[in-house]
């Protein structure tokens, strides 16, 4: 196999996101949304944490605390990231246990091209979340 039969890309490693209360959303991400600690480090330096986290399918959120970070401009629609989706086997089950710990959830919807359901939340500092399920049986 040579490099041009090699795709350039083949998952996302992970994704970054800047929080205004540090330990208001680590709880959210380990305790509300079960993620798994992979390294905490506080970097003196920057007067900043840094947060890695373990998804089931090995990808990672990194989640940092910067002083004075701006909050978000618009949402959702601003230039950026629009959202970040999680895959769920059922909603059920997750919904519930995001509604037991005081987070909203929006109606259920169904996606007009693919037929798979979903439903948005927000975490913490109102980044837009979404659930989207793909049963277990789901090719």
């Amino acid at each position: 196999m040579n490099a041009s039969d090699t795709p350039p890309l083949i998952g996302i490693h992970h994704v970054a996101l800047i929080c205004a209360d540090y330990a208001r959303s680590r709880d959210f991400y380990t305790r509300v949304l079960g993620l798994q600690v992979i390294a905490e480090n506080y970097r003196q330096a920057r007067d900043s944490w840094k947060l890695d986290l373990a998804l089931p399918d090995g990808s990672q959120l990194e989640l940092f605390s910067f002083p004075g970070a701006p909050a978000r401009p618009s949402r959702p629609e601003a230039q950026g990231l629009r959202h970040l989706a999680f895959r769920v086997h059922l909603l059920e089950p997750m919904i519930e246990r995001l509604t037991a710990a005081g987070v909203a959830c929006e109606p259920i919807r169904v996606d007009e091209y693919t037929g798979r359901r979903f439903t948005f939340f927000a975490d913490p500092d109102d980044l837009p979340l979404e659930l989207y399920e793909i049963p277990a049986d789901a090719g």
